[in-house]
């Protein structure tokens, strides 16, 4: 049985994840801490934990094994660094940081402690994305040439963001808006698929003014280190096929969205882009049952704190680079 405090709510994820903690017979919540009492207060009812006052207790108890962090953006480096000092296993949902400087802080101080870490980059999981990881390493697609994700829904306009969740569209707090928030999803499964960035732009903007200034939708381009082109879109503003992918390469391409895949290989029988293809492997469970089933002992599948801190650099770069109308590096640690 593996004990864990939960810290910090605010996360829109945050109801999910309870329930799935509750789905668990490995794992029991003693402590639940946010800087909103009333929020934990909620939260440990629903796990049958201790509201904590003082977040420190958290880190002091020994018997807490590891934390689930779900605070503002804001606030993950305090926490995280905190944390790792107490030695405690970490899933600290996504984005890590707010850019390049306190995400890679964290990455290294989280590899210091020598903890168990992920992040919430469950898209990695799917059937999908599986069966495309393998082809890309098996060379089904020839030379690659452009990758296309899109990561989009329309929770701003259902009103997602207009009360709890309202600081996802804060930029003080969250450091992103919608381009942000749903595009390191797509941003982690290109580089998860095709490795490193080394130059972005991008273009994104309000749409419904409901948040201000706050962008609610986006384009990316980014210019990958083995000379793929990548276009990653996400939207807070979309009706419709909001999860769509094409990798495109000399000798074959693929295409999703919530219909199925189509897939066209020279290298696979059968596999003539005519009509959807099945013959998948088996979805992973989420990011974060991975994390607590890797905790227990299980050779799962984890995000690594580096790969987490380059996200949040390429991110930045990419909100740099709408700001400055130009190509942007991104940092590295």
């Amino acid at each position: 049985m593996t004990t864990i405090a939960y810290v910090g709510c605010a996360h829109i994820h945050t109801p999910g994840f309870v329930n799935r903690l509750n789905n668990r017979d490995d794992v029991t919540v003693k402590s639940v801490w946010d800087h909103q009492h009333d929020r934990a207060a909620r939260y440990a009812h629903e796990l049958g934990a201790a509201v904590v006052a003082d977040v420190t207790d958290i880190w002091r108890d020994d018997t807490i094994e590891a934390v689930v962090i779900c605070a503002e953006t804001k606030r993950h480096e305090a926490l995280v660094l905190d944390a790792a000092a107490a030695k405690k296993h970490l899933f600290v949902e996504k984005p890590l940081g707010i850019g390049a400087a306190d995400a890679y802080k964290m990455a290294r101080a989280i590899d210091a402690a020598g903890v168990q870490f992920s992040t919430g980059y469950f898209q990695r999981g799917s059937a999908i994305n599986q069966f495309l990881k393998s082809h890309i390493e098996q060379g089904s697609f020839g030379t690659i040439t452009r990758i296309h994700h899109a990561n989009c829904h329309n929770g701003g306009q259902r009103g997602y963001f207009d009360d709890e969740w309202a600081w996802m569209a804060d930029l003080e707090q969250a450091g992103v808006g919608a381009f942000g928030d749903m595009g390191t999803h797509s941003l982690d499964l290109m580089m998860w698929l095709l490795g490193d960035v080394s130059a972005v732009i991008a273009d994104f903007h309000p749409a419904t003014g409901r948040f201000g200034e706050t962008d609610e939708y986006g384009e990316g381009l980014l210019r990958f280190t083995n000379g793929v082109t990548g276009v990653l879109s996400a939207s807070w503003v979309h009706v419709g096929f909001g999860n769509t992918a094409l990798i495109s390469g000399t000798e074959g391409s693929a295409y999703y969205d919530e219909r199925g895949l189509v897939f066209k290989s020279a290298h696979i029988d059968g596999a003539d882009g005519e009509s959807l293809w099945t013959d998948l492997p088996d979805a992973l469970p989420h990011a974060f049952e991975l994390f607590f089933d890797a905790l227990g002992g299980a050779d799962a599948p984890l995000v690594t704190p580096q790969e987490a801190a380059q996200r949040s650099a390429v991110m930045e770069a990419l909100y740099r680079s709408m700001s400055e109308g130009r190509w942007v590096q991104p940092l590295a640690g």
